[in-house]
């Protein structure tokens, strides 16, 4: 199994999709655009497709960050989905699925950072890959924007703070606009990155401190997101047949 990564910045790390993929054995390359290392030109060499998160969002330009090229990213995207890859999107990655597929990203009603819980729908629940989660489950967070939504997309989970946690736009495509890769050396990366968390966690009511961040247990977390991977993988190769 080849999986690519399209990694923003460096504070903006894989964590558990990489340990993910170095535990099943399976080849992992990156497209650091932060060090500015070039996408691939096509989708055909590569099965699975992850877009993490960064600060930007999709209407970012390159005036505004020179190494962001959002239709870029978006155009491999739309190659991953018609050659039928597996293509997961991590907070800015998953409103860049939506871009991709014609649907616009927009503001979340607030902003989330730190650990709070998502509460699976009945289409989540209904869901073979995400049904382990359990009704609700407690998950990573750390935006301000969500993924649009297409005429075929379905909502899988929700939070107090966001209403589109988790998005299947096909079998093989989801968006996370949740952080289930997070590890504590990714978090420790996250807090150094953001100089106003603890005055943002003093005025935000889904924001959290540093301390109540770093006291997360992310474990079980992770151990979920490689389940649902799994799954992932193995509808691939059945629809691969």
């Amino acid at each position: 199994m080849n999986i690519h990564f399209i990694q923003h910045e460096v504070f903006e790390a894989p964590g558990a999709y990489l340990d993910w993929a170095m535990t099943r054995g399976y080849h992992a390359t990156f497209s650091k655009i932060y060090d500015n290392q070039l996408l691939p030109e096509t989708a055909d060499h590569l099965d699975v497709l992850i877009i993490l998160g960064g600060p930007q969002n999709p209407s970012t330009t390159q005036k505004e960050c020179p190494h962001f090229n959002a239709k870029a990213e978006t155009d491999l995207i739309q190659k991953a989905i018609n050659g039928g890859k597996v293509v997961v999107g991590v907070c800015l990655g998953s409103q860049l699925i939506g871009e991709a597929l014609g649907a616009s990203y927009s503001h979340s009603p607030e902003k989330e950072i730190g650990v709070f819980p998502i509460e699976l729908t009945e289409e989540g629940l209904g869901d073979e890959k995400l049904s382990h989660f359990g009704q609700t489950l407690s998950v990573g967070h750390w935006h301000n924007d969500m993924p649009g939504l297409t005429a075929q997309s379905k909502i899988l989970a929700t939070s107090k703070g966001c209403p589109r946690q988790i998005v299947a736009y096909s079998d093989l495509v989801y968006g996370f606009q949740c952080h289930m890769e997070l590890t504590p050396e990714v978090v420790e990366q996250l807090i150094a990155s953001d100089e106003e968390l603890v005055l943002k966690s003093s005025q935000y009511k889904f924001v959290q401190s540093p301390d109540e961040i770093r006291s997360f247990d992310y474990r079980e977390m992770n151990a979920k997101l490689f389940i649902f991977l799994d799954q992932l993988v193995k509808i691939y190769h059945k629809s691969a047949m």
